[in-house]
């Protein structure tokens, strides 16, 4: 396993972030394709090239791009012609960039398979799963919004191979209180690419109102009318069981990129940076039992 970073969460412009990952550590970063700074799709394959060149002058992989879009994700079906083909001209850039895996987060997955939400998310990852795997590449939604057993369900239903699984250890925990160790095994092959990120538990929570709130910008409210429903937390000081979620990646086989996320904190560069630190400890201690 090989540890990353997202570059623009160190909050610096793209090509700072990515020699700032190169000097904290890391082997890969991961890169947001549509940001508030800068947007992949409409880059020329010049300007592509030499993007790439500037990571590889630098001893990195771009691990994945991060393809989130704004609102529901592919919940709301009226919405999503125009997102599809958005979603489709950022893996379009996966080779021209030199890796496989788009991550994105599209949308709670309801439990109940004759919601109309469920019909929309369905056709829509069917499609962009096929069309990744027509171009060698995975589409991988992030966990978080519902169970693993729910997701591992519905990657079975869209019937392609294109569709996989960015695990985000905390986002099980911080929402639905679920152990990632066990996560893991449920979604085994699925994951193509990891998250590394901590957090805490704090109460029971709807995550239906918790992704809307964050998709319509009415997060705050909403913590202020339940209070405090989780936390994001550094690195180990979080409710991931990390010794035992890693020995867990290994076991099903996972030999990909565990990247940094830290998208709290007035600090994040120092905190990226300890988080590598910890991860490396971590990697060296799975090491040693010969699990990697």
């Amino acid at each position: 396993m090989k540890i990353g970073i997202i570059a623009e969460l160190l909050k610096q412009p793209l090509r700072e972030g990515i020699a700032t990952a190169a000097r904290l550590g890391a082997e890969g970063v991961q890169l947001h394709a549509v940001h508030p700074d800068h947007d992949l799709t409409e880059f020329s394959r010049r300007e592509l090239a030499e993007l790439k060149a500037f990571c590889d002058d630098h001893g990195l992989e771009i691990s994945a791009l991060c393809g989130d879009l704004p609102g529901h994700g592919f919940r709301v079906a009226k919405h999503n012609a125009v997102k599809i083909e958005y979603e489709k001209r950022i893996i379009d850039l996966l080779p021209q960039l030199g890796c496989r895996v788009v991550t994105t987060h599209i949308g709670v997955i309801p439990e109940d398979s004759t919601r109309p939400e469920y019909a929309a998310l369905l056709d829509a990852m069917t499609d962009l799963g096929n069309y990744a795997a027509e171009a060698g590449a995975v589409i991988a939604i992030e966990t978080g919004p519902e169970r693993s057993d729910t997701l591992a369900r519905f990657i079975q239903a869209t019937g392609s191979k294109g569709v996989g699984v960015n695990l985000d250890p905390a986002n099980l925990l911080m929402v639905l209180n679920e152990d990632p160790v066990e996560a893991v095994h449920t979604l085994g092959e699925c994951i193509v690419h990891t998250h590394v990120k901590d957090g805490i538990h704090k109460r029971i929570c709807d995550p239906e109102k918790v992704y809307a709130a964050f998709a319509e910008g009415g997060f705050e409210q909403l913590v202020a009318e339940t209070g405090e429903l989780f936390a994001e937390m550094p690195l180990g000081q979080g409710a991931v069981r990390w010794p035992q979620y890693l020995e867990a990646l290994a076991e099903v086989g996972f030999d990909g990129y565990l990247v940094v996320e830290r998208e709290v904190g007035v600090t994040p560069a120092k905190d990226i940076e300890l988080a590598i630190q910890f991860m490396e400890q971590q990697l060296k201690h799975l090491a040693s039992n010969n699990l990697v």
